[in-house]
């Protein structure tokens, strides 16, 4: 597996200060704490502006670490990003930080512009002045690593295809146009001013801490309240589903072995409906969950479907081959047995899924076109 290869040290010996930004979220907190767990020489810088799915109680376990710093700010802001790199001199950047979630960008598209690509060109900029004034070997060993989303290519109809790195984009959303933006803005500052970046893009992540928004944690929460469990349209739309925990392993794969200027798709093999999907959980509560709500004897009786988001896209599908190929990363969990780790954690966590739900947000439909 792709963690066997960080075993000697001297491999990554130069990847010794990390700022992560949005380490608060979903994936950035797996992240650190997966950073941390890999070597007690190991320091990161937590850089995130605290937004409704930003909670630093993910991170519970590790804040007491010597090695770890919280930072609050907007990546946006450039006097707060220069004081941080300024201070803490990274030897690398893992660039999370985003406004994530389709269905908001459609109420809302201008928290994504900002955040995604102005937010983006902020912290390149700032990056490009700390890089400038390294030493020849800092500046050889520093890396920016841009972390995207298999969502800019768009919609992949046709069952027999697969993105790859080389796949044209062509985004639906105003998210995902966002994201691809940064995606461009990433590869220029590169070509044009040599900053050495990489990209990975990535499929719909999923696992322990996410924001109940997004699908899985939704039909989890609300199934066991006896709420509705809404499906989109017919939902037969497919996504390859990878577990949080194998992607913050490949994200330092790539980041502490990658090759300067390139892309990398990161996957899970796991291609599944999304009506799949919920009845697969509706079925692990079955197992798990002795007392139904009130007026049911199967979570699937809960299944409503509603109207579909406005320009959904039917299929993503990655192909990871060439992170495997040359960086010997492969997904450890399958989908049956990450969704299972899911379930539990949500059962046995309902007290961070009601602390994050700070009264902005309560589970209601997102994304309705108006």
């Amino acid at each position: 597996m792709a963690t066997e290869k960080f075993a000697d040290e001297t491999q990554w010996m130069y990847m010794k200060k990390i700022i992560v930004t949005g380490g608060a979220g979903f994936i950035g907190s797996a992240v650190i704490r997966y950073l941390l767990s890999l070597s007690e020489t190991i320091e990161v810088v937590n850089v995130d502006k605290l937004t409704y799915a930003g909670n630093l109680q993910s991170l519970n376990d590790i804040r007491v670490s010597d090695n770890y710093q919280f930072v609050h700010a907007d990546i946006c802001d450039s006097a707060a990003m220069h004081k941080v790199f300024t201070e803490f001199e990274p030897d690398a950047v893992m660039h999370l930080a985003a406004e994530s979630h389709v269905d908001r960008s459609i109420d809302g598209p201008a928290a994504f512009i900002h955040t995604n690509i102005i937010g983006t060109y902020t912290l390149l900029e700032v990056a490009r002045q700390y890089w400038n004034d390294l030493s020849p070997a800092k500046r050889e060993s520093f890396r920016f690593h841009h972390i995207s989303t298999d969502e800019v290519y768009g919609d992949l109809a046709n069952s027999g295809l697969l993105f790859t790195e080389a796949t044209s984009y062509d985004p639906s959303s105003p998210y995902s146009a966002s994201k691809a933006s940064s995606d461009h803005l990433v590869r220029a500052w590169h070509r044009t001013y040599g900053l050495p970046v990489i990209i990975t893009n990535c499929s719909n992540n999923y696992g322990p801490y996410h924001f109940p928004e997004k699908l899985i944690p939704l039909v989890i929460l609300n199934a066991i309240e006896g709420k509705a469990l809404p499906i989109y349209g017919n939902g037969e739309q497919i996504r390859d589903w990878l577990y949080v925990e194998d992607h913050a392993k490949a994200l330092f794969t790539v980041v502490s072995t990658g090759e300067v200027g390139e892309t990398y798709n990161i996957g899970g093999h796991n291609e599944k409906q999304n009506i799949e999907v919920v009845k697969t959980i509706c079925h692990i509560l079955d197992e798990l969950v002795e007392e139904k709500p009130q007026g049911i004897t199967k979570f699937a009786e809960l299944i409503t479907y509603v109207k579909d988001r406005p320009g959904h896209d039917l299929r993503y599908a990655i192909d990871a081959s060439k992170i495997e190929r040359e960086l010997g990363w492969t997904p450890e969990e399958t989908f049956e047995s990450g969704i299972r780790k899911t379930v539990s954690w949500y059962l046995n966590n309902l007290q961070w899924c009601q602390a994050v739900q700070d009264g902005s947000y309560q589970r209601e439909r997102l994304g309705v076109e108006k």
